[in-house]
């Protein structure tokens, strides 16, 4: 029997992953043309979903990629939109706007590479950032217990609820592959003995961006 379920959509491409820079809270100027369309098939996904299976709730993070998102994305399950600032993304610091190729070229690969390292001055650490995500979607899990909660989310946010509930330890190099738009899902089952238990359903599904699911 499922019990709870976290649905996370990841926003739609952003200006800035088109242009390839980092998009910090200073440089997110919103959503490309082609990112809301992502949404739109998502949202239309999801409502006929709701219909079904009603939502309890719809959280987005404060920066606008993911407002735009959640937005949609509420406005299909005539639900409000729930801000909070436990779901944005990492902190950037003085890479915010900086092309990502700079940034990964200095600090010698991806922001995983030295997990208890700045990847630029004032921002987090890798570790840092999913120990301080991870404690806070743990506490909205709590808070939603048996409920059916959907997230317009970053992708480190997909990965942080990954880490979260798949207990991956500090610092490995395993990784997930979290496309724009796409669907990951989280189900808590209660088996007939009472237990509980975590399982991914779904992660990084696109097949309803396609245009024959999206028409």
């Amino acid at each position: 029997m499922i019990v709870t379920e976290l649905v996370f959509v990841r926003h739609g491409q952003a200006v800035c992953n088109a242009a390839g820079v980092v998009g910090g809270p200073r440089t997110c100027t919103g959503l490309t043309d082609l990112g809301r369309q992502q949404v739109h098939r998502s949202a239309r996904h999801l409502a006929a979903e709701h219909a079904d299976s009603p939502f309890a709730a719809v959280y987005a993070g404060p920066r606008l990629r993911l407002q735009q998102t959640g937005q949609l994305l509420a406005a299909a399950v005539g639900l409000p939109l729930r801000t909070e600032p436990g779901l944005d993304g990492p902190v950037h610091g003085q890479a915010d706007g900086r092309p990502w190729t700079e940034v990964k070229t200095a600090f010698g690969g991806g922001v995983h590479v030295h997990p208890d390292r700045p990847w630029a001055a004032g921002s987090d650490t890798w570790n840092g950032y999913l120990q301080r995500a991870g404690a806070f979607l743990a506490a909205l899990i709590d808070r939603h217990d048996g409920e059916r909660v959907l997230f317009a989310a970053h992708g480190e946010t997909v990965l942080s609820a990954h880490a979260l509930l798949l207990s991956l330890g500090p610092g490995t190099d395993a990784g997930f592959t979290v496309d724009h738009g796409s669907l990951s899902r989280w189900q808590r089952h209660r088996n007939r003995f009472g237990r509980h238990r975590w399982l991914l359903e779904r992660h990084n599904d696109t097949a309803h961006l396609t245009p024959a699911a999206g028409s």
